[in-house]
């Protein structure tokens, strides 16, 4: 078969991507593919729809539209009703572009991608959706530059090509001629690791067997990795997603919890403490609860760095005291890291309390991302308070909690096996999943 433009069935149409194209946009690219020509652009707005708002996640919207000249008959402009076929691929542009970004990253705002054909001769909604995704970076790009995220939210490079049975052989890019004739029409969507975002596949001639569904697909596959490439260029980088990690600061300057925290995560996230993020500031802990003291931390260091944060908050909480110490735990006496004056008042209270005295080692962990998404876990460590200490390792109220499947006081515990059973080692437990799904 002998393709109209002399292409190779295997070839794309010729492409050309001009970026700021709309300088007034956050972000824009008019995007040409072969006689098609679409003009993307990215608006950003501070605000999510209202079945988001308060959960600190992003959204990510898209339109679609043909100008009326686009076709050469002109094309009436959408009024109340909107045109159906614009209505599907604008939902379709979405949904494409919402797989390129993590929306908890991005804050309680919305880019919304607009698509405005002005000449199509097929393949106008995957260009939209090539096109668009180079929008979608300079927008990221100029939210970098304001200070208004740290790092992007950009997890996945997304782009889409056509294919088709024509005359009975695969081609890849069909233009509108091919198309209308096409005995087999699809469309690839793929993200940077060759993975199928979307497939829209139509025996609209005839059906289509296994063998040509395989060859459509390494069509669609080399034809969006050689549309990445063209993006990439666009965009003067060599690679359109974060150069690394996202950044996670530990509300504290212990080496010790820092070099736990980053073995626990390995290279899911790069962990930094907070004098390697630049915050020198004292935080009042005025909560009323842990979790409450734990959120209070990983806000203020969220605040002031722009990165996400991991903070905790713990202490000892003795059933027949209703809770106390509490998260007064460290200064119960009054004064703060008194262990001794701590524990000798902690003792006076218990007595003439019946046996036994039940308590528990509570900690709360917050993690908190730029964007306003918090998650607060908790962890517990039963045991009992006992009068007489016990052992010299540990700090604070160990040598007086007996931790009763050992049989042993925190302070005789060996560090190894109190890693493993504490609350604090309980609470990680739980947002590990987290951190490593970020």
């Amino acid at each position: 078969m002998e393709r109209k433009d002399g292409r190779a069935a295997d070839q794309l149409r010729a492409h050309e991507m001009i970026t700021d194209f709309v300088p007034t946009a956050a972000g824009s690219c008019l995007i040409r593919t072969g006689d098609t020509r679409v003009i993307c652009t990215a608006s950003v707005e501070e605000g999510v729809p209202p079945f988001l708002k308060g959960k600190g996640e992003g959204w990510l919207t898209a339109e679609y539209a043909m100008l009326p000249a686009s076709t050469g008959r002109r094309k009436a402009r959408d009024g109340v009703k909107k045109d159906g076929r614009g209505v599907e691929i604008s939902r379709l542009i979405g949904r494409a572009l919402r797989q390129a970004v993590d929306r908890r990253w991005l804050g309680e705002r919305t880019i919304t991608i607009d698509c405005d054909v002005l000449t199509a001769d097929g393949g106008t909604r995957t260009a939209a959706i090539t096109g668009g995704f180079v929008a979608l970076c300079q927008a990221v790009d100029r939210l970098i530059r304001d200070g208004k995220l740290r790092e992007s939210p950009i997890v996945h490079q997304i782009a889409a090509v056509s294919a088709g049975v024509v005359e009975n052989t695969p081609c890849l890019d069909l233009c509108y001629t091919e198309d209308s004739s096409a005995q087999v029409d699809m469309n690839f969507i793929m993200n940077e690791r060759g993975e199928y975002i979307e497939l829209q596949g139509t025996g609209e001639g005839r059906a289509f067997t296994g063998d040509e569904l395989s060859a459509l697909c390494a069509l669609g596959q080399k034809g969006c990795g050689e549309l990445m490439a063209l993006q990439r260029k666009a965009l003067g980088r060599e690679s359109l997603l974060p150069d690394g990690p996202h950044t996670l600061v530990l509300a504290s300057n212990n080496d010790h919890k820092l070099n736990e925290l980053r073995e626990m995560i390995g290279d899911s996230m790069r962990v930094l403490s907070m004098r390697e993020a630049g915050f020198e500031e004292d935080i009042d802990e005025n909560g009323r609860t842990f979790e409450e003291n734990a959120l209070i931390k990983a806000r203020a260091v969220v605040k002031a760095t722009g990165l996400a944060a991991l903070a905790d908050d713990s202490g000892l909480s003795v059933d027949a005291l209703s809770g106390e110490p509490g998260v007064l735990s460290a200064r119960y006496a009054g004064v703060h890291g008194d262990d001794a004056a701590n524990n000798k008042k902690l003792i006076e209270k218990m007595r003439g309390i019946s046996k036994p005295w039940t308590a528990r080692f509570v900690c709360a962990v917050a993690l908190v991302l730029p964007g306003g998404k918090e998650w607060v876990v908790r962890g517990e460590c039963p045991g009992l308070i006992i009068e007489e200490a016990r052992g010299t390792g540990g700090f604070g109220y160990d040598p007086h909690f007996l931790y009763e499947e050992l049989g042993q006081t925190f302070a005789e515990i060996a560090q190894e096996d109190k890693n493993r059973v504490s609350h604090r080692a309980r609470a990680m437990e739980k947002i590990l999943p987290v951190i490593r799904g970020l």
